[in-house]
């Protein structure tokens, strides 16, 4: 089997599918986010926040890149877990296409705007923090800006992973097990 890449937005399952997709196929498992941390010393956030959108993709590159080659070094697949915004990084995209198929799992949008909205902080002056870069960035002043935005964020990141994808895989409002299997499916049908 060729490795599994699993891409969508953040909130999406990618690192709790990828897990289990790596039991159920025994696969070694790799978060992108995580080889970045563990080269940089750095999160991906802290990258991203500190440094600028280009150093985030320069390392996001290197770690695919490494990644590539270690697995192709090895003669083995792995499922690999990437960070939402890969979509947006075209060397890095392709370092992990050439290892297999990339399944683009579709999140629900409110689903995912509530996940990012129960984890903001809104502080004494009422500034929203905690949130993710994309919408940071933008200075939201309420919840409902935070969700206006991802809104706009969800259509475009939609359409960038359809295109990219060679899977898409709706994750449902269903038990674990249940989105994986129609993981598995899709995987299945596509052999």
């Amino acid at each position: 089997m060729r490795s599994v890449i699993l891409m969508g937005i953040k909130h999406c399952g990618k690192s709790t599918q990828g897990r289990l997709l790596s039991k159920k196929l025994s696969l070694p498992f790799f978060d992108t986010d995580t080889l970045i941390e563990e080269a940089t010393g750095k999160s991906p956030r802290r990258i991203y926040n500190e440094c600028g959108a280009d150093a985030f993709k320069k390392a996001e590159l290197e770690a695919c890149e490494k990644l590539s080659d270690e697995l192709c070094a090895k003669g083995t697949s792995a499922v690999i877990a990437t960070g939402g915004g890969i979509c947006t990084n075209p060397g890095a995209v392709e370092k992990l296409k050439a290892l297999g198929r990339c399944v683009f799992l579709i999140a629900d949008e409110k689903l995912a705007a509530d996940r990012i909205v129960r984890e903001v902080v809104t502080k004494e002056d009422g500034e929203l923090t905690n949130l993710p870069a994309y919408i940071a960035c933008k200075n939201p002043s309420s919840i409902l800006e935070v969700r206006k935005i991802f809104h706009d964020f969800y259509v475009e990141r939609t359409k960038l992973f359809s295109r990219i994808a060679d899977l898409c895989v709706e994750m449902r409002q269903a038990s674990k097990e249940e989105n994986l299997a129609r993981i598995l499916d899709a995987l299945n049908a596509a052999e």
